[in-house]
C-alpha cells in the first residue's frame, strides 16, 4: 500500500504546480487586459527568438556542465586521495551553476 502512495503524491504535486501556474498566469493576464495593457506585453522575447531555442540552449549547457563535473570528479579521484561524497556533489553543482550562468549570458547575447 505504501508503494502506491509515492507515485500518486508525485503526480498530484506536479499537477498542482502546473494548475496553480496556469490559473495564476491567466488571472494576471486578464487583470492586465482589463487595465488596458498592450497584448505585445505577453510575448516572451522581443525579437521573436523562439522560446524552445533558449530552453534547448540552457538545457544542453546544463547537461554539458554536469558531464564535465563528473569528469572532474573521476580525475580528482584518480590523482588525489580525496574521496568525499560532499566534494563530488559540490563539483557537480558548481559546474551545473557555471553552465547555467553561461547559458544565461548566451541567451542575453542572442536577444541583442
Amino acid at each position: 500500500m505504501e508503494r502506491i502512495i509515492i507515485p500518486i503524491c508525485l503526480f498530484a504535486t506536479i499537477f498542482g504546480i502546473f494548475y496553480i501556474y496556469l490559473t495564476t498566469r491567466n488571472r494576471e493576464r486578464l487583470a492586465l487586459i482589463e487595465k488596458g495593457a498592450d497584448a505585445s506585453l505577453f510575448k516572451s522575447s522581443p525579437q521573436n527568438i523562439p522560446v524552445w531555442k533558449l530552453l534547448l540552449l540552457n538545457l544542453s549547457l546544463l547537461l554539458i556542465g554536469i558531464g564535465i563535473g563528473l569528469l572532474i570528479i573521476s580525475i580528482v579521484r584518480a590523482y588525489t586521495t580525496l574521496d568525499s561524497d560532499a566534494a563530488n556533489t559540490a563539483i557537480v553543482f558548481i559546474m551545473a551553476g557555471i553552465s547555467l550562468f553561461t547559458g544565461f549570458t548566451l541567451s542575453k547575447k542572442l536577444e541583442k
